[in-house]
């Protein structure tokens, strides 16, 4: 109790808000990093899992890359990312696209691939091109799983990217590191309650986001239903 006292002591310490490396540089640094390694690992790996979800092809690739770079442990790809690439911020961030890559992938060809046959054979029946029924049936109707995949992905990047201050001065990991060598234990602290607020806050708008797009996702199924009905 008395070190998560330390640790708020810590954080509410006005020190801590004002000049060079201040609590809320290194929040921003850590969103910062986070948002690039995602948005770089999106691009790679939305794309190809709705075309192995839509055309059905590469599967076995698929779930052997995502199984293998679920594999790889994080802090040694770093590593030797690091002798690779130097100190910086490259070699950490390399190392986050891998770790962000699998749920990714496996979010977008899973949501594309669970999309009913009947829908996506309806679309093509009334004259729709591929282009459109990935666009305008499959995407929607996946919308769900890949938030979902993309929610696993944020999360684990914001808690691995801690790892990032291993290599370079940035982010909330900068806490850690430094209350570990200077055997400030309620800066680690500290450092590790700020970065599960951050994922929380992450947790609860793409919880909410994937709300929305089940909701969206099932009024878009409905008039198939009664159809059916």
């Amino acid at each position: 109790m008395s070190l998560l006292l330390e640790a708020w002591a810590w954080m509410t310490d006005p020190a801590q808000w004002s000049g060079p490396g201040t609590v809320g540089h290194r929040i921003g640094e850590h969103v910062l990093v986070t948002a690039a390694v995602v948005a770089v690992a999106a691009a790679v790996a939305l794309p190809a899992g709705v075309l192995v979800g839509h055309t059905g092809r590469g599967r076995t690739a698929v779930v052997g890359l995502a199984g293998a770079a679920r594999a790889v442990p994080t802090l040694g790809l770093l590593t030797l990312l690091g002798l690779w690439l130097g100190i910086g911020v490259q070699a950490p961030m390399l190392a986050l696209v891998v770790l962000a890559i699998p749920s990714l992938l496996a979010g977008a060809y899973s949501g594309v691939q669970a999309v009913d046959p009947n829908v996506t054979g309806a679309a093509r029946a009334v004259g729709m091109s591929e282009w459109q029924i990935v666009t305008r049936v499959e995407l929607p109707l996946a919308a769900p799983v890949i938030i979902g995949g993309l929610r696993a992905a944020v999360l684990q990047v914001i808690a691995t990217a801690t790892l990032a201050a291993y290599l370079a001065d940035v982010g909330l990991g900068r806490y850690l590191f430094s209350g570990l060598k200077s055997r400030d234990y309620a800066e680690m602290l500290a450092g590790a309650l700020l970065v599960a607020a951050l994922a929380l806050l992450a947790e609860i708008v793409l919880a909410q986001l994937q709300r929305r797009a089940r909701r969206a996702a099932r009024l878009q199924t409905s008039p198939n239903r009664k159809a059916h009905a």
